[in-house]
């Protein structure tokens, strides 16, 4: 159990405790952390690259030269239109990707390899075959007179195809119309050969399909055209019986287009419109007519009369005969001969102009009687040919449909006839839309190897093979470097960092020189104590470690010395009773001390004894007993820490290591927490992970870790400045 040190009424409170160095992983920016694992494993990462790169050159060095030749042709989108013929396929009907998505497949067709292969004689070649490695022992080739078998030429070209689609490439240019094929091979020559070979046979491959398209085309109309043939001749026929048998005349029409009779007039039609145009002038002239005779209804009156020239000249002269008179009537009496000579002349044309009156009355009655009767007679007539004509409507029903039989039949044949014409055109013009631009000119250097890039593609396999190689080592490495993964892999506080002294320095002589990293190291230790419970720095406390030689005694020695300077009475008792060391420490010679007051000695003056030159008071371990744990187990530990600290303001534990010994548990557990000192670099985190669960199943209370013989130059993530600053600050000063 924990002994009781606090004040009464104070809670048994831990506060949270203010770290020397309180970054965390989480802190660390990510790419410092890979640096850090980079540069402790770098040698790892560098052999690792210088490996893959040797490796690379000599794999570079045994390649075999390839050449690449190129040839570049235009595939354009369509031929050019020689004939307005729409009926083959002229590649119009799809969006452009996929026209040359089509073309680009076509040029790595097998068919077009084979065709190549068989037209540069290579199913027959024994030195193609050993050019690329293909002897086989197949029979096809097995050599017989120096030549292979004939029985195996269809499988040689198979594989003579394969092997020419294998070293292929084809490269459309970007935002063009231009593609690249190219032939790798071991030999310049041999690499132009084909590729100009095979951008040949692409464009006679392209223009054989046109051919045959062409070809199937024709035959395809042929057919049909004799097929519309008979259908036309059947369906002339038939109206033409029809016609003839529904007496049914119907005449073309003027000015028909291209003479064909799909615009026809009747007879019947063509009277009817013409008697009803005469019908429409007969009955207007009757109006006419009749408004005459209505307007001559008073004799003398009439329009006609007014404007009849000898009825308006017999009235001029009446009237001049008139005026006469009435002179002579100024002179004479009535009786006078001259007067009556003039009245009677008057009289007579009085008469002429009645009956000229009459006469013109006569000739507009029989004007309208003409009139009537004719219009009369027309109307007959067009109510006759009315009748004729919707009897003639009745029967052209029939004779309409198989006039729009014989017009549909004759449209299909003329245009099946037209595009039989075309496609003839079209079929011997053979105008394709590939052509070469560039022919493929025999290269001067290989394409590959290539040294640099594949020396370049080998040090990066080799830095990605490194980087995980030192990853791998650092996620298996359990060792605990920095003061970060104390938190982090033992999930308590860091209390402190404490550098590593140079060999052959005494902790002692550190700590007297007030100056030194370890002083510094300490006191922030010292500090950060002071936040672990909330009446300050424990008053009794022990400092242990999973294993001997990770610092925990000189760890022990320090606290003591930083918590006397602080003016606290303080004792530093050492309890490793195994293997005794703060009297070395500090550089006494006391051979009484813990074993004895466990043993039942109760004279604590006489075990302890002044460290003056560090200011505090120190209990050795005494005698070796034959079994530490055994004086442990008791009481007695528990009462000497209670008389202890009715003397002093702190007592320090320099406990046993905890791995394999019981001693460290009971220490742990009558003292009011413990500090875990851990080495860095020098222990794996499961062992001491295994030692704390041992110290927390004995209900100790861990304060926290110290990290002890930290190297700060080895550290990459942060931790390297700041404890080299903080160290080493002031130190150059003091020594100017």
């Amino acid at each position: 159990m924990n002994v009781a040190t606090m004040n009464p009424g104070e809670a048994d409170v831990s506060l949270p405790v203010q770290q020397s160095h309180p970054q965390t992983v989480a802190d660390v920016p990510l790419i410092r952390q890979f640096l850090r694992i980079a540069t402790r494993w770098r040698w790892i990462i560098a052999g690792i690259a210088a490996g893959c790169v040797l490796l690379g050159l000599i794999i570079t060095l045994l390649m075999t030269p390839q050449y690449t030749a190129i040839a570049t042709v235009e595939i354009a989108r369509e031929a050019s239109k020689v004939t307005n013929f729409q009926g083959v396929d002229r590649e119009t009907s799809t969006v452009d990707q996929e026209f040359y998505q089509t073309q680009y497949g076509l040029l790595r067709s097998r068919a077009l390899a084979e065709r190549v292969a068989v037209q540069l004689r290579f199913v027959d070649d024994p030195k193609f075959f050993e050019l690329f490695g293909l002897v086989k022992e197949a029979p096809e080739f097995q050599l017989v007179n120096g030549r292979y078998p004939a029985s195996g030429r269809k499988e040689r070209q198979r594989i003579a195809g394969e092997a020419l689609l294998d070293n292929l490439t084809v490269k459309p240019a970007s935002l063009s119309r231009l593609v690249d094929i190219g032939f790798t091979s071991p030999e310049a020559g041999f690499s132009a050969r084909v590729a100009n070979a095979w951008a040949e046979n692409f464009i006679t491959t392209n223009l054989e399909r046109k051919v045959q398209a062409t070809s199937y085309g024709r035959q395809l109309l042929e057919k049909q055209l004799a097929q519309q043939k008979e259908r036309l001749d059947r369906s002339q026929r038939q109206l033409v019986s029809y016609a003839s048998e529904q007496q049914i005349i119907n005449l073309p029409a003027q000015g028909a287009p291209g003479g064909t009779t799909t615009v026809e007039r009747s007879i019947v039609a063509d009277d009817l419109a013409a008697l009803n145009s005469v019908l429409s002038q007969a009955t207007a002239d009757r109006i006419q007519a009749e408004a005459r005779v209505q307007a001559s209804g008073a004799a003398g009156a009439s329009t006609e009369a007014l404007r009849n020239p000898a009825i308006n000249s017999l009235r001029q002269r009446r009237a001049e005969l008139a005026a006469e008179y009435q002179r002579l009537m100024v002179q004479f009496e009535p009786g006078y001969p001259a007067a009556q000579a003039i009245q009677s002349q008057i009289d007579q044309l009085d008469r002429s102009i009645g009956r000229e009156e009459s006469r013109v009355s006569g000739s507009v009655q029989a004007d309208y009687r003409e009139a009537v009767e004719r219009e009369n007679a027309l109307a007959a007539r067009v109510n006759q040919l009315k009748a004729s004509y919707l009897d003639n409507r009745r029967r052209s029903i029939q004779y309409n449909i198989y006039q729009q039989e014989v017009d549909t039949n004759r449209a299909l044949y003329d245009g099946l006839l037209q595009r039989y014409k075309e496609i003839g055109v079209a079929g011997g013009v053979g105008v394709n839309n590939v052509s070469v631009v560039d022919s493929a000119e025999v290269p001067q250097r290989p394409s590959s190897p290539r040294l640099i890039l594949n020396l370049v593609i080998a040090l990066l396999v080799g830095l990605l093979l490194g980087a995980a190689t030192a990853f791998a080592l650092e996620q298996m490495d359990e060792a605990i470097a920095d003061p970060a993964e104390i938190e982090r892999r033992l999930g308590l506080p860091l209390l402190g960092v404490v550098p590593k002294v140079d060999d052959g320095v005494a902790p002692r002589d550190e700590l007297l020189d007030r100056k030194s990293v370890l002083v510094d190291a300490y006191l922030a230790i010292s500090t950060n104590l002071g936040f672990t419970t909330e009446h300050g720095v424990p008053r009794s406390l022990c400092i242990t470690s999973t294993r001997p030689a990770e610092g925990k005694s000189t760890t022990a020695l320090a606290l003591a010395t930083m918590l006397a300077r602080s003016g606290k009475r303080t004792i530093l008792i050492d309890g490793d009773m195994r293997s005794p060391s703060v009297h070395h420490l500090g550089g006494v010679d006391h051979d009484r001390g813990l074993s004895n007051f466990l043993a039942g000695d109760d004279n604590i003056d006489a075990l302890v004894f002044p460290m003056r030159d560090l200011a505090f008071t120190a209990m050795s371990a005494g005698p070796i007993p034959p079994n530490a744990a055994e004086l442990l187990i008791g009481n007695r530990f528990e009462t000497l820490i209670h008389r202890l600290l009715e003397r002093y303001d702190h007592v320090v534990v320099d406990s046993p290591p905890v791995m394999g010994l019981a001693d460290a548990p009971l220490i742990a557990s009558r003292v009011e927490g413990v500090i875990y000192a851990v080495e860095s670099h020098g222990i794996r985190s499961t062992l001491v992970k295994t030692a704390i669960g041992r110290l927390s199943s004995s209900n100790a209370r861990i304060f926290g870790c110290v990290l002890t013989k930290f190297e700060a130059r080895k550290a990459h993530d942060g931790y390297g400045y700041g404890y080299n600053y903080g160290y080493g600050y002031g130190r150059q000063d003091a020594k100017a």
